[in-house]
């Protein structure tokens, strides 16, 4: 954080993870680049100096495509990576989904689809008695927990409270670091349409029998009117703890985490409440289902509102949440009734930016049937995190100096590097984080619309986002608050990606 005299507070000082390397490659790609060199010069020695310029060339060519990147830093073999994995995928029609009795789901169930399949739900009672759902992936020994929040927002609130709520998240995130078995954060804000049945509720419930004619129409024709064009802003915090609480230890069972987080959930709830997130309470297994079923269905949103209103809730079990039938396109994804669009953000804002620089991006807007938002953190606990920190110090120093013309950017970059050991060593905490932005629309013609709304707002909040390709249904669900932990169902490891 950056401030002067007279002026709101400046947040940034983030860098992206980057090993030492020559040329702009990372520790594998030098590795290979020596690898290469030698070896071309064992062929000339051998062969001849044509065989010898041959295999430099290959190797040559290879580095290149590693090499060559374009403005969201994937480089050419990512993509060619990327398109081929989507060829496969569209080959085998795993790109297709249908499920319930006319689907392939196991007794004609709507079971969640792609990573969330095998995902099971079960709901507890904390120690002050409220219930909460615990989502359970087998696959990568996970669970979730789903804290629903009623943010206060910034409007008519004075500056000094604002810094207040932005310190205790900034300490919220960094004492993570230090709970046992946490494994990801992820914070989700979904914009859609009000439906006007809980004004309608709260209304009729509130008017005087005996209040005059006059007022009584005036509160009915406000409830009739209201609710067009209005939007409801929800907030969501998913935090993810794996079944083993140290790296190496016993795995625990899923009674025994949910006697475990039972005891733990009120001081996380209570943590919550003092970073502007207002009245907290862990969802139900009950509310997590109607959640998930609407954000694969919006046209359910209206039916299960009025079945609230009416006092009679529907019974949701977690089979029954997923989509009866899906399909991802190449940066499209189609289920039930609404199609969506997913992107990543690949670059971080530049510089310090205020903390309402992701105000427009999180309000409603008039393109966007449903907009989520969700920010992915991942806390890294103290005892790697100056391992880390230092790690990024040293390669952005030898970066730097490897080259006798350095760039700005690598010196901005190593400017960042060597302020963030600075601040670890002095006890602040170190967290990865990213971020999804779905927008989700009820008719296909308005999908040209919803992406020039969501380009639009990306650049208000300097942020660079890209659609995530071939990978739809997988973003889709990923930003749901659902917790899941990406980096666990990547086939090639992100610190592999990274290294080339």
């Amino acid at each position: 954080m950056t401030t002067t005299d007279g002026a709101p507070p400046a947040y940034g000082n983030w860098t992206k993870p980057k090993t030492a390397g020559l040329l702009g490659l990372g520790t594998i790609g030098t590795a290979i680049l020596f690898f290469g060199a030698g070896f071309s010069v064992i062929v000339t020695m051998a062969s001849t100096i044509v065989n010898g310029l041959l295999t430099a060339l290959v190797f040559g060519l290879f580095l290149l495509t590693v090499s060559v990147k374009d403005k969201h830093g994937q480089s050419l073999l990512m993509r060619t990576t990327t398109r081929v994995g989507w060829m496969a995928t569209k080959s085998k029609g795993s790109n297709i989904y249908r499920s319930g009795p006319l689907g392939r789901a196991e007794w004609g169930t709507t079971q969640l689809p792609g990573l969330t399949a095998g995902s099971r739900l079960t709901e507890w009672r904390d120690s002050y008695n409220r219930p909460f759902a615990l989502v359970q992936v087998p696959n990568t020994s996970d669970f979730t927990v789903v804290i629903g929040t009623e943010p206060d927002g910034a409007a008519l609130v004075d500056r000094e409270q604002v810094d207040v709520w932005v310190a205790e998240w900034g300490m919220w995130l960094a004492n993570l670091g230090d709970e046992p078995g946490i494994e990801a954060v992820s914070v989700t804000i979904e914009t859609a349409p009000d439906t006007g049945t809980r004004l309608r509720r709260e209304v009729s419930s509130r008017i005087d029998p005996n209040a005059p004619e006059f007022a009584r129409s005036i509160l009915n024709d406000l409830v009739e009117h209201y609710p067009a064009g209005s939007a409801t802003i929800k907030a969501y915090v998913a935090i993810t703890f794996n079944a083993a609480a140290r790296a190496g230890g016993k795995k625990r069972t899923p009674d025994e985490m949910g006697r475990e987080l039972a005891s733990r959930l009120p001081g996380l709830t209570q943590g919550l409440s003092a970073t502007g997130a207002g009245a907290t309470h862990p969802l139900s297994a009950q509310e997590l289902c109607e959640v998930i079923r609407v954000a694969y269905d919006p046209a359910a949103a209206r039916l299960i509102d009025d079945a609230n209103a009416a006092g009679e809730p529907p019974e949701l079990y977690w089979p029954e949440v997923g989509p009866t039938a899906h399909q991802a396109s190449w940066d499209t994804y189609r289920h039930d009734s609404a199609v969506s669009v997913t992107w990543m953000m690949s670059g971080a804002p530049r510089g310090n930016v205020p903390s309402s620089i992701l105000a427009r991006l999180l309000a409603p807007h008039r393109d966007v049937a449903r907009k989520r938002i969700t920010l992915l953190y991942r806390p890294i606990d103290a005892a790697k995190a100056a391992a880390l920190v230092e790690a990024d110090a040293r390669a952005a120093m030898f970066n730097l100096q490897s080259s006798n013309k350095p760039t700005a950017r690598s010196v901005t970059a190593t400017k960042y590097a060597l302020a963030t050991a600075q601040e670890e060593a002095s006890g602040a905490g170190l967290v990865n984080f990213g971020m999804l932005v779905t927008a989700t629309v009820t008719d296909a013609a308005q999908e040209a619309d919803a992406k020039a709304a969501i380009d639009s707002l990306s650049a208000t909040a300097r942020l660079r986002l890209r659609v995530v390709h071939g990978s739809q249904d997988s973003a889709f669900a990923a930003a749901l608050p659902l917790g899941l932990v990406l980096p666990k169902h990547l086939r090639i490891p992100t610190e592999v990606r990274e290294q080339l």
